[in-house]
C-alpha cells in the first residue's frame, strides 16, 4: 500500500467523520445508507489533479471548469451533497435503494454516491450540457469502477427519456424555475432536489410530486454554479456605493444612484425585542421577510457588501453575502447585523432617507411576526404557468417563465425565542 493510499484513506475517513459532526451541529441526523456511500467512494478519483488536502475538504467545492472567471462546472462540496442525499431518502417512502435516478448536472463523484445508494436493482443516469465536463465524469466514474452509471450530454430543459420516468431528479447547478420536461419525467409520488433560486436566494428544496404540482418537504440553504442553456436566468449586480451592491432577479429593475444617494443620509436602526438561541434557522427569517415585503414596497431586492464596505460602517448588513432589502416610496432599507447578549441574540433593520424610522419599524414588525408565529419554516409549492389564481394556496405567488411559484408558511405557537 503506497503513502498516497494511506494518506487518502486517513483524509477520506476524517471527511465524513467532520461531515457527521456538522449534521449533528446542525440538529441533523445523516442516514447510515448516506454515510456507507460517502465512506465507499474516494473522492480524489473524481478531483484529479487536486492535492488530497483539497479533494477531502469537507466544505469546499473543488472548481473543474471556468469560462473567464466564472466557475461553471464543479465537484460540488462533501456537506452539501451529503444534506441533499439525505434530503432525498427523507422524502420518498421506503429510501433510495433500487429507485431509478436522474442526475442534472455531472461532475461524477455525487452520481457515484447515487449508484452506492440505489444498490444493484437501481439505476442513474447523469445529464450536463457541456461535452467536456461528461468526458470527465465518464472518465472518472469508469476509473472509480462506476461504469454503469448512465453519462449523457443534452440540455436537461428538454426531456431527456420521452415517456420514460424517474423515481428521484436531483439537481446539482442553480435553477431559477422548474422546466415541464423536470416534472413530466419525475414519477407519480416522485421526489425532486433541487437548489431553486426564488427572490434571489437559493434554497436545495425537497419536492414530491402530487399530481401536477410539486410539494416541498424540506429545504436547506445551499449555492451552486448556475443553470446553462435554454434555462439559464441571469442574475444582475449593480453598485451603490464603494463595495456595496444590489442583487436583482425576478426581472427587476432599480436606479442605483437613488439607493447610492440615500447611503449617506443618517441609518435609523430599529430592534425587534426578541431573544432567539444560536441555532434560530435565519434563512428561513429571509424568505418570510421576502414574502410579506416583496408583495408591499415597490422593490425587494438583497444587499451584498465586501468586507471592507462593513468594516467602513458604510453598511451593516446581517448577512455581506445577500441580505434582505427593500425601496420603499424612497427609503432604503435592510435587516441588519444581529445584537447579542450572551448567547441569544435580538433581530434589527437599518435605514436610510426621509422615512427611516418608520420603515426600519415596518422592517422589524415582520420579524416579531415570524418569531410569535414559532419561527416556521418555508413550504413550497410548484405548480404549472398558467394555473388560475383560484387554484393555488394562499401564499407569496412567484411567476417564472414554466411555473407559478407560491411560497407558504406553516405557521404554529411560537415555541423558540421570547420578547425581551
Amino acid at each position: 500500500m503506497s503513502v498516497e493510499t494511506v494518506s487518502s484513506e486517513g483524509l477520506h475517513a476524517a471527511m465524513v467523520d467532520q461531515l457527521l459532526a456538522d449534521h449533528a451541529a446542525k440538529g441533523l441526523t445523516m442516514r447510515p445508507e448516506v454515510e456507507a456511500a460517502l465512506r465507499a467512494v474516494p473522492r480524489h478519483l473524481f478531483t484529479p489533479g487536486v492535492p488530497l488536502e483539497a479533494a477531502y475538504n469537507a466544505n469546499d467545492p473543488v472548481i473543474t471548469k471556468q469560462i473567464g472567471d466564472e466557475p461553471v462546472s464543479s465537484v460540488s462540496a462533501p456537506w452539501l451533497i451529503a444534506e441533499m442525499l439525505g434530503q432525498a431518502a427523507d422524502a420518498i417512502d421506503g429510501g433510495l435503494v433500487g429507485r431509478r435516478v436522474l442526475e442534472i448536472g455531472s461532475g461524477g463523484y455525487n452520481a457515484a454516491l447515487l449508484r452506492e445508494l440505489v444498490g444493484p436493482s437501481g439505476s442513474v443516469t447523469t445529464v450536463d450540457i457541456d461535452p467536456e465536463v461528461t468526458d470527465r465524469a465518464s472518465a472518472c466514474l469508469a476509473a472509480a469502477g462506476y461504469s454503469d452509471v448512465v453519462v449523457v450530454c443534452a440540455d436537461a430543459e428538454q426531456p431527456l427519456d420521452p415517456g420514460g420516468t424517474f423515481d428521484v431528479i436531483i439537481v446539482t447547478v442553480g435553477a431559477w424555475d422548474i422546466p415541464p420536461a423536470w416534472t413530466g419525467q419525475l414519477a407519480p409520488d416522485g421526489v425532486m432536489v433541487v437548489p431553486l433560486r426564488t427572490f434571489g436566494m437559493t434554497r436545495s428544496w425537497a419536492l414530491r410530486r402530487i399530481g401536477d404540482r410539486l410539494v416541498s418537504c424540506s429545504q436547506r440553504l445551499c449555492g451552486f454554479v448556475s443553470m446553462r442553456g435554454a434555462g439559464a436566468f441571469e442574475m444582475r449586480y449593480v453598485d451603490i456605493a464603494d463595495g456595496v451592491h444590489l442583487r436583482l432577479d425576478e426581472g427587476q429593475q432599480v436606479d442605483p444612484g437613488i439607493i447610492g444617494g440615500l447611503l449617506p443620509q443618517p441609518r435609523e436602526q430599529a430592534w425587534a425585542d426578541v431573544s432567539l438561541p444560536g441555532r434560530t434557522v435565519l434563512a428561513d427569517l429571509d424568505l418570510w421577510l421576502a414574502g410579506r415585503l416583496a408583495g408591499e414596497t415597490d422593490l425587494f431586492f438583497l444587499l451584498t457588501a465586501q468586507q471592507e464596505a462593513v468594516d467602513a460602517g458604510i453598511v451593516a448588513p446581517a448577512w455581506r453575502f445577500g441580505t434582505p432589502a427593500v425601496l420603499d416610496d424612497g427609503t432604503f432599507a435592510y435587516r441588519s447585523a444581529l445584537r447579542w447578549t450572551d448567547d441569544l441574540f435580538d433581530l434589527g433593520a437599518c435605514a436610510h432617507g426621509p422615512d427611516a424610522a418608520a420603515a426600519a419599524a415596518r422592517m422589524v414588525k415582520h420579524m416579531r411576526a415570524w418569531v410569535d408565529a414559532g419561527s416556521p419554516s418555508p413550504v413550497l409549492h410548484v405548480v404549472p404557468a398558467g394555473t388560475p389564481d383560484g387554484d393555488l394556496p394562499a401564499g407569496t405567488v412567484l411567476d417564472k417563465r414554466h411555473s407559478r411559484i407560491v411560497l407558504t408558511f406553516a405557521t404554529t405557537p411560537a415555541q423558540e425565542g421570547t420578547r425581551t
